[in-house]
């Protein structure tokens, strides 16, 4: 019989399964290829350590993991590395996984906004079902320590070439002052297609820039090869 999957606030009987949690970060970003900010294992582990971690467990067996950040002096705290194991999914878990750590932000500072940049339509969905809405990336935190962390990402070079305007992700936002009524509804389809769409537009927009400019450095590169005799 399988397991049942709890969710837990981590806590240091959880740090063995710090390298499980990388590696499937790491197999998510080669399979996804859009990009996923690489992970260092002692920041892993102290946030951990801190009960700033949630961890899915299936018995013994890791299957997903999430934890959260604050920036700006705790003016914003970020949702972060957000990841199910690949036999743990197509259950919910994400979407749980999710409301647990929204639950531990709010709890830890009631005050601060909420922010996520996501790729995933799924991630979305559940951030909309929570009562985050998308923003401009100028809404969020300007901590500069937040955006050194996207230079591991293989879409960095977009957020460089867009002035930090733009990147593939979608950046969205909880706001406890406008969110104190919000209800628990599901996203409507609708509004659903609209953020697929433009998932998909900012993907041909961006990685056709970056086709362009491949092309531009591979033609530069064969002429000064020919000048070069």
């Amino acid at each position: 019989m399988e397991n049942e999957i709890t969710i837990h606030i981590a806590s240091e009987k959880h740090l063995d399964y710090v390298d499980v949690i990388l590696h499937t970060i790491s197999e998510a970003a080669k399979v996804r290829g859009t990009g996923i900010a690489k992970r260092n294992p002692e920041y892993v582990k102290l946030k951990i350590v801190e009960g700033k971690a949630i961890i899915a467990l299936a018995g013994d067996v890791f299957a997903g993991f999430c934890y959260i950040e604050s920036w700006g002096h705790d003016k914003f705290v970020a949702n972060s590395g957000l990841i199910v194991a690949n036999q743990f999914r197509g259950r919910g878990l994400a979407r749980d996984i999710k409301r647990k750590a929204f639950e531990l932000s709010r709890k830890r500072y009631p005050q601060s906004k909420i922010f996520g940049l996501t790729t995933g339509l799924a991630v979305m969905k559940i951030n909309s079902e929570l009562g985050y809405k998308p923003v401009t990336f100028s809404e969020l935190t300007d901590d500069e320590q937040f955006w050194k962390g996207c230079q591991s990402c293989v879409n960095y070079d977009i957020l460089l070439r867009t002035n930090r305007r733009h990147c593939l992700c979608t950046g969205m936002l909880y706001d406890p002052e406008k969110n104190k009524n919000t209800d628990d509804k599901q996203l409507p389809n609708k509004k659903l297609k609209v953020y697929e769409r433009w998932l998909q537009f900012k993907r041909f927009v961006f990685l056709r820039n970056n086709r362009k400019e491949e092309s531009k450095q591979n033609s530069k590169n064969v002429f000064q090869r020919l000048i070069s005799f």
